[in-house]
């Protein structure tokens, strides 16, 4: 999946990559409502409990996404709080179309036969990390949930130099099934890292909740009963200095995977932060 994917460089990287916009929270997930402008059926289907089990949000390999997203170094005014409708439905908005989106395709890849698959033995899928897929995230899932194993270098000896981390446990980026109420915290450590050819060591703690459902309306497509999920990243570097926090809001759909997101600035204190630094919309391409 490709470029600004969530937290782990709002986490991690932050500081250390220049593009850290490009954040790392997850791939977009299985059956795509559209695929290259044609038509195609989910292989699940919605069935709108109000709960998003594991098989509802199964990565489909070479299957791209389509996203619109901000241009890289600006920044968007958004509401993540929402209005409520006159059935007392809850309602984000976000259905403004942007003269200067981009187009982003996001696709998921298996990790065997990549250069850094040794380090990442339990890695079952990658995605581009960053606008230029000059780095990839290695993700894991299973029943309980969607796992960040750590970020590489798409190609093994980059002019740029090699980057290479792994976590010491893997981060539970989502609690399954997730539900309005549900909430997960996990801290995954950097040890003996490299990022651009350079010693990397750091503390990431993700904080997770499932906070609401309502209907959110991009350009493209109106979901009826979307899921905002909250993430506080909190990244703490060996090398010292001040902690870095990152919040970053997320929508999902069942069998869609994450619709829309919004990245907060960094060290934003506001859990309804007006100001994204990247806002994606799931796009009809």
């Amino acid at each position: 999946m490709r470029r600004r994917h969530l937290f782990p460089c709002a986490l991690a990287l932050a500081l250390a990559c220049a593009a850290c916009e490009d954040n790392l929270t997850h791939p977009s997930t299985t059956a795509t409502p559209t695929e290259a402008g044609t038509t195609s059926p989910l292989s699940c289907v919605p069935n709108l409990d109000g709960v998003i089990e594991s098989s509802e949000a199964q990565p489909t390999l070479g299957i791209a996404a389509h996203y619109l997203v901000n241009p890289s170094g600006t920044t968007r005014t958004v509401d993540v709080v929402g209005s409520t409708s006159s059935t007392g439905q809850l309602v984000w908005d976000w259905g403004t179309s942007y003269s200067n989106d981009e187009d982003v395709a996001i696709e998921a890849s298996a990790v065997q036969g990549k250069w850094y698959a040794t380090t990442f033995p339990n890695g079952q899928f990658a995605t581009a990390f960053d606008a230029a897929h000059t780095l990839e995230a290695v993700y894991s899932q299973d029943d309980d949930g969607l796992y960040l194993q750590g970020l590489a270098s798409t190609e093994q000896n980059p002019s740029e130099g090699q980057t290479l981390w792994a976590y010491d446990t893997p981060v539970r980026l989502y609690a399954f099934p997730l539900s309005p109420g549900t909430t997960w915290s996990a801290t995954g450590n950097i040890k003996n890292g490299l990022v651009k050819g350079q010693p990397y060591s750091a503390s990431d703690t993700y904080q997770g909740t499932d906070d609401a459902t309502g209907q959110l309306i991009l350009p493209d497509f109106t979901f009826t009963q979307a899921h905002r999920l909250r993430f506080v990243v909190t990244t703490t570097f060996s090398a010292g200095g001040a902690p870095q926090v990152n919040r970053q809001v997320s929508f999902l759909f069942e069998c869609f995977g994450e619709v829309g997101r919004a990245t907060s600035e960094p060290n934003e204190t506001n859990d309804d932060f007006t100001t994204t630094v990247e806002q994606r919309r799931l796009s009809g391409q």
